[in-house]
C-alpha cells in the first residue's frame, strides 16, 4: 500500500467498513479504489486465499467480467473516430460470412438493441430458461480450459430466435460483444489485443490490463477466486483462477486491475479518450434499463454515474465514474461461486452501498 496519507485505510474508516461489511456478507476478497477530491485511497478486507490468512492485495489482477464491454466500446468508437467503422454500419457488410439480419448495426451490438440471442443463455418474461454454452456447475467446471472460437459462439446464437426485431427492444446479449470484436478485427486487420493496445493501453499507460484470448492464465500477483459444485452427490470446490474466458469471449473475458480500471474511466469520462461528439454517443442511454454504448447511466443523489461492473466465476469487479471523471470507484472482489449465483444478492447490495458512500455521502465520514 501506498505511503502517501491519502492512501491509510484510517483516513477513510467508512469506506474500510463498507469492505469489511462485504466480506461480512460472503465475500472472500475485496480490493478497493476511490479516487475523488481527497486524493487516491486503497484498502483491502477479507483474505487473498482460501484458507489463508494473507490479506488480499490492493492492486491484483482481476477478471473484470462484463466491464470487459466498456473497453471493447471505446476500441469500436475510436475506431469510428478514424473512420474504420461507421457506428450504422451493417454489421453484415463486415461479416458476410453469418448471415446477419442486415438490419443490425454496429451501434446494436453496443447498445444491445440487436435482439440477438444470448450464447450464455436467455431467461425470458415468463420464466423460461433457454440455455446456450455451459458455464454452470460439473459441466462448466470439467471444461474450464476449453477454447470456444468466437465465430462458433455467433453460430450458436444464430441458431436460436431472435429476441426481437433489430433495434424493436433491448436485452442484454454477450454475442453482441464477441460480434463487435470480430468487426474490429475484419475493419483492421489486426487482433483484438493489438487494436485495443495501439488505442487504449499503451495511451493511457495501462500495464495491468490484458485480453486473454483463450489463454488460462492470469498474471502475478492476485487474489484467488473459486467454484463449489456438485460431483456424484458431494460439494467439491475448485480454484478457479485460472479459466480459459473463451466461453464468454468479448462479453467479458478481460483482466485488469484497480488502478488500471481508475486510470482508463476516469480518462474516458473526462474526454481524454474520445472526441466529444462519440463520448456523448457512448453515453446516451436508451430508455429500458440506461444503457448507452457500453457504459450504463444511473442517477444518484450525488448527480449522474456512468459504470459498467462485471463478473465471472468467481470474481468481480466494479468501475463507476462521475461524468467529468474526477471521482472513480473500482474494485475487485473474489468468493466462492456457485451455480445458484448465491453471491448475487450480496453483489448488488454491495454496489449500491460503495456507491452511496462514494458518490452520495450517505456513510459518515
Amino acid at each position: 500500500m501506498s505511503t502517501n496519507l491519502s492512501d491509510r485505510p484510517q483516513d477513510r474508516p467508512e469506506l474500510q467498513a463498507a469492505i469489511e461489511e462485504l466480506v461480512g456478507s460472503g465475500f472472500l476478497g475485496v480490493q478497493l479504489r476511490v479516487n475523488d477530491e481527497r486524493g487516491a485511497w486503497v484498502g483491502s478486507a477479507g483474505v487473498r486465499e482460501l484458507g489463508g490468512s494473507a490479506a488480499p492485495l490492493t492492486d491484483g489482477h482481476v477478471r473484470i467480467g462484463s466491464s470487459t464491454k466498456s473497453f471493447v466500446a471505446t476500441t469500436v468508437l475510436l475506431l469510428v473516430a478514424e473512420g474504420r467503422i461507421g457506428l450504422d454500419d451493417r454489421v453484415a457488410d463486415h461479416l458476410p460470412e453469418f448471415g446477419l439480419d442486415r438490419r443490425i448495426t454496429v451501434r446494436m451490438l453496443l447498445q444491445h438493441t440487436s435482439g440477438i440471442f444470448n450464447h450464455t443463455g436467455e431467461l425470458y418474461e415468463d420464466g423460461t430458461i433457454v440455455l446456450g454454452v455451459p458455464w454452470q456447475g460439473k459441466e462448466w467446471v470439467d471444461n474450464r480450459f476449453r477454447t470456444y472460437p468466437p465465430e462458433d459462439l455467433v453460430r450458436l446464437s444464430l441458431s436460436r430466435p431472435a429476441r426481437f426485431e433489430p433495434g424493436a427492444g433491448w436485452s442484454y446479449a454477450n454475442t453482441n460483444y464477441v460480434l463487435a470484436r470480430l468487426v474490429v478485427e475484419r475493419a483492421t486487420g489486426r487482433p483484438f489485443a493489438e487494436e485495443l493496445r495501439r488505442l487504449v493501453l499503451e495511451p493511457l499507460g495501462l500495464t495491468g490490463t490484458v485480453a486473454p484470448g483463450a489463454s488460462p492464465e492470469i498474471p502475478e500477483p492476485h487474489n484467488h477466486g473459486y467454484y463449489r459444485y456438485e460431483d456424484a452427490g458431494r460439494q467439491r470446490t475448485v480454484d478457479v483462477t485460472r479459466q480459459n474466458p473463451s466461453w464468454v469471449g468479448a462479453g467479458g473475458d478481460m483482466i485488469s486491475t484497480t488502478r488500471d480500471l481508475h486510470t482508463y474511466f476516469s480518462a474516458l469520462m473526462a474526454g481524454r479518450l474520445l472526441p466529444e461528439a462519440l463520448l456523448a454517443e457512448m453515453r446516451t442511454p436508451e430508455e429500458t434499463v440506461g444503457y448507452g454504448l457500453g457504459v450504463f447511466a444511473q442517477e444518484t443523489a450525488g448527480g449522474t454515474v456512468y459504470h459498467h461492473n462485471g463478473a465471472t466465476m468467481g470474481s468481480a469487479a466494479l468501475m463507476y465514474g462521475a461524468a467529468d471523471g474526477s471521482r472513480t470507484l473500482t474494485a475487485g472482489l473474489t468468493w466462492v461461486d456457485d451455480a445458484d449465483l448465491s453471491i448475487a444478492p450480496a453483489f448488488q447490495a454491495a454496489q449500491q452501498r460503495l456507491v452511496d458512500a462514494v458518490f452520495c455521502g450517505k456513510l459518515a465520514r
